[in-house]
């Protein structure tokens, strides 16, 4: 998968619970998932059409009624189903919130190998400086990310390394991946 869906995929703050509720067996129909997920259901709504846009999930045909619908992965959905599983497999959660934040899991993916800002900005398209710069934070406190400073460069360069559960997530998705750079 490249980093271009990867990003639009999570995009959606509830598309990698929806998919990784999927992958757990729980039933694709529409009650079950929203359930499982504890999204509201005009974001839950959005997320499902979303997933259904980009060909991830489809609607069963024969099954579920028109106003109860059920909905399968789609080939390239449970690539896609299987790497959220282990996302969330890994995670606590008073984590979630995070991990529904856009940007979190494909800067923990840029992270795989340790990088300086403007490395992690060259490999996720559209992301703005300010983006990465808030995320960055909010992973460091987390302690998902840490922020080192290479002394003995001219000027010295922060560098940023995934850790702890920020590191497992980057194990994860980091080889699956393939970076634009």
């Amino acid at each position: 998968m490249d980093i271009k869906l990867f990003v639009n995929i999570t995009s959606r703050a509830w598309a990698l619970p929806i998919l990784a509720n999927l992958h757990a067996g729980i039933a694709g129909r529409q009650a079950t998932l929203l359930t499982a997920t504890g999204a509201s259901r005009t974001a839950f709504s959005k997320s499902m059409d979303h997933l259904i846009e980009i060909g991830l999930l489809e609607r069963n045909p024969g099954h579920g009624h028109p106003l109860r619908p059920e909905f399968r992965l789609t080939p390239l959905g449970k690539g896609a189903a299987e790497m959220a599983h282990n996302i969330h497999s890994v995670t606590r959660g008073e984590d979630q919130t995070l991990l529904r934040r856009t940007w979190t899991v494909p800067i923990l993916t840029s992270l795989y190998r340790p990088r300086h800002f403007n490395e992690i900005r060259g490999t996720l398209p559209a992301i703005t400086d300010r983006a990465l710069s808030q995320s960055l934070i909010s992973m460091e406190d987390r302690n998902w990310v840490r922020r080192s400073v290479i002394e003995t460069a001219r000027p010295p360069r922060p560098i940023y390394s995934a850790v702890n559960a920020g590191e497992m997530i980057s194990r994860i998705t980091g080889p699956e991946i393939s970076l634009v750079t």
